[in-house]
Parts: structure tokens; sequence; C-alpha cells
């Protein structure tokens, strides 16, 4: 390979991975882990609804508006998010039970349990309907699982 050629090959990739970067850096925000068998018995008291939750992350460097965001479970569970935002590097986990929602924390306010104990999908859309991320588990014996 001549010089000339080696050269423009360098400042090909070199080009390509500058490209790469800024995708990587731009980050996104998605499903980071669904808490789906609440610990003890499935009593349907608010403790134990809450105690299985869905937490979304935003690993941007901007904030995230989730207004008429949705989050569903394979059975048709929908849970639709109100006027709220994500902030950069932040999370927010939402619980199945009734509380007062919070930036880190918020509440479906069900009275029974929606993520089922041995396999169930998690789907995260944006108002339009498009799919952000969806996450599966397939596993009775545990209770949880990274997205």
């Amino acid at each position: 390979m001549s010089v000339a050629a080696g050269c423009l090959a360098a400042a090909t990739t070199a080009i390509g991975l500058a490209a790469a970067e800024p995708a990587q850096a731009a980050g996104s925000v998605h499903l980071s882990e669904i808490y789906y068998n609440s610990p003890g018995s499935d009593t349907g008291s608010n403790a134990s609804l809450n105690g299985e939750w869905v937490q979304i992350t935003n690993s941007t460097s901007k904030a995230v508006s989730l207004t008429g965001w949705t989050l569903r479970d394979a059975g048709g569970h929908v849970y639709t998010f109100g006027r709220s935002s994500l902030a950069a590097g932040k999370s927010v986990r939402i619980h199945t039970g009734k509380g007062t929602d919070t930036a880190a924390n918020r509440y479906q306010g069900r009275s029974w349990y929606v993520w089922n104990n041995d396999k169930d999908t998690a789907t995260l859309r944006r108002s339009t309907g498009s799919t952000v991320d969806s996450c599966s588990y397939r596993n009775s014996r545990r209770s949880w699982v990274y997205c």
C-alpha cells in the first residue's frame, strides 16, 4: 500500500471513529431494571404492590420530557406519564401501588399486581406510540432483571 493510501485509510478510520463517539456519548432513555416479584407473599397490600417496579434511566446529557409516554406489560396494563421530565443522568421507578409522585418515584395507583412473577415484557413508548425500549424476563427463581 502506498503512503498516500495508508494516510487516506487512517484518516477515514479516524473520521469513522469520531462520528461514532457522539452517538455513544448521546446515551438513551431506557428500561434499566424490573423488580417483578415483590418481597414476601403477594398479599395485595400497598407496600407489597409498591415492591414491584420498573426503573427507567436517562443516560443522555439533557432532560427528556416523558409527558404522554407509556409503560405497558404484555397483559395490556398501561401506565401513562403525566406532565413530567427525567433529568440527565437520573432514573425514575414506576411502582404498581399508590403513593405520592416525586422525581425519583412514580405510582400507578393500582390495587393488584401488574408484573407476572415468572415471565413478562415491559415496553416503553413515546407519546407518538413509537417504541423506545422493551425488556423481557422469563425466570421465576429470581425477583428482578437488569435490562
